[in-house]
């Protein structure tokens, strides 16, 4: 069974940071995948940032320069920051933990943070 424990939502002015932080437990492949995914409301759930084993990042283009993520793999952990915070940012932000094993695909989610901008 795989845990992912997210922290670090909240409430900021637009222009400020946050920093997201997700945890992950139990039977993790040693090659995988961990991101950030956010969901506002009305819309579909979109892949923030995502960064693998070997440190291979990708962001979704609206963040491009000012979110950062980070993993630890000793804590089996990841790690958002966001600057620059604009008002779409606001969303559910949610931690992800993907890999592939014998030609299956799994996926493994946090409950979710919010993150909330003020204009």
């Amino acid at each position: 069974q795989v845990q992912l424990v997210e922290s670090g939502g909240g409430l900021v002015q637009a222009g400020g940071s946050l920093r997201l932080s997700c945890a992950a437990s139990g039977r993790i492949f040693s090659t995988n995948r961990m991101g950030w995914y956010r969901q506002a409301p009305g819309k579909q759930r979109e892949l923030v940032a995502a960064v693998t084993t070997v440190g291979t990042t990708t962001y979704a283009d609206s963040v491009k320069g000012r979110f950062t993520i980070s993993r630890d793999g000793a804590k089996n952990s990841v790690y958002l920051q966001l600057n620059s915070l604009k008002f779409e940012d606001t969303a559910v932000y949610y931690c992800n933990l993907a890999w592939k094993e014998i030609g299956f695909e799994f996926h493994y989610w946090g409950q979710g943070t919010q993150v909330t901008v003020s204009s």
